[in-house]
């Protein structure tokens, strides 16, 4: 019965790897987020919205941890505010609708000023900021 019993936990306990080995097969990319392979009607700002968030993803999957909360915080929300810096200046070129553009307008400014304000803070702890996107 011993036997038994521990067979199964064994069992049980290798079933459960089963998922995170799948996800490392793959560079751990998380599902659903290879947008590179969809078909995006043209003239339409949604290939540069996937393009945005395929950038925020390597670089939030670049980011060498530190161990420290705050510099690892920082390090991961700069690709992440760049993201919505990228994805709303996509969409002026496109939109027609002045509360969506003020939106667009009012998020680049905040995000650009927080990623300036979170990268003074890393170079305050003496760490290096990820590169800025090329414009």
């Amino acid at each position: 019965m011993k036997t038994l019993i521990t067979l199964l936990a064994g069992a049980a306990l290798a079933a459960s790897t089963v998922p995170a080995l799948a996800q490392e097969a793959d560079g751990g990319a998380m599902p659903g987020m290879d947008h590179s392979g969809m078909d995006m009607p043209a003239g339409t700002a949604t290939q540069a919205y996937m393009e945005a968030m395929d950038v925020m993803m390597s670089g939030m999957s670049a980011v060498t941890y530190t161990g420290d909360a705050d510099a690892d915080f920082l390090l991961m929300m700069i690709p992440h505010h760049q993201s919505a810096v990228d994805m709303s200046r996509a969409l002026l070129e496109e939109t027609d609708d002045a509360e969506v553009e003020a939106l667009a307008q009012a998020v680049i400014a905040t995000q650009e000023a927080e990623i300036a304000t979170m990268r003074a803070m890393l170079e305050r702890m003496g760490i290096e900021a990820p590169p800025a996107p090329a414009e």
